[in-house]
């Protein structure tokens, strides 16, 4: 299966198929594709997992698109202006994604919900406690808002992050979160009360434009109702 990344700000992904490979999406996520590929809709694992993948911002049905003939391709377009990240993963290599980041992803990869286990990351951490889960083997791609920046932590290092920049990271990186220190921090710096920490070893993506951000940028221009 090959694949190839097109665009800048709203970037499209291509992806090859030959006779027998497939491909699964979120409901909609197909944006055009050529003749000799078959749609399936299905929860894809059972209603449970259906349901779990809901909570995570996903779609409650998947579709798997499998190619009949070799040479075929699809499109997939994201939702909000950003770039496309691609995972190669390998057999049971797992990543933690933002809510709404999963794109499409290989026949054999799963996507499941990720439940932030602690108190603090889920109350504070930016995304809630309901993530997503991806796991190999196979190639899965993310649909992340704004610009993004890849770094691989050693054993020990840390990055400290304003909780909505993380969109995703590998299952070895540890997550937690700090209070900010200083009272005229807290109430001058613009940056709240906490801060997430990613601590290595493991690679973590990045974000610069957490959608939330950019809603509320937007909200001020929108018309206000007045009663």
């Amino acid at each position: 299966m090959q694949s190839k990344i097109d665009g800048t700000v709203m970037q499209m992904l291509t992806v090859f198929l030959n006779k027998g490979e497939s491909l699964f999406t979120e409901s909609g996520g197909m944006a055009w594709m050529t003749q000799g590929i078959e749609m399936s809709t299905n929860t894809r694992g059972g209603l449970m997992k259906g349901l779990g993948r809901s909570l995570a911002g996903e779609s409650l049905f998947l579709t798997t698109y499998t190619s009949q003939v070799d040479g075929a391709w699809i499109v997939m377009t994201p939702e909000a202006p950003g770039k496309v990240v691609e995972l190669d993963l390998k057999p049971g290599e797992t990543w933690i994604a933002q809510k709404d980041a999963f794109m499409c992803a290989q026949d054999g990869v799963e996507m499941k919900m990720h439940f932030r286990k602690k108190l603090g990351a889920g109350l504070f951490g930016g995304e809630g406690f309901i993530l997503q889960q991806i796991t190999g083997p196979g190639k899965a791609w993310l649909e992340i808002p704004g610009e993004t920046v890849q770094y691989t932590l050693k054993p020990g290092q840390t990055l400290k992050i304003d909780p909505g920049h993380i969109a995703a990271f590998e299952a070895t990186v540890q997550y937690n979160i700090e209070t900010v220190k200083g009272l005229g921090n807290i109430l001058f710096s613009g940056e709240g009360l906490f801060l997430a920490t990613l601590s290595g070893p493991g690679k973590v993506v990045l974000q610069t434009m957490p959608l939330s951000n950019l809603a509320q940028k937007l909200a001020r221009y929108l018309p206000q109702s007045h009663s």
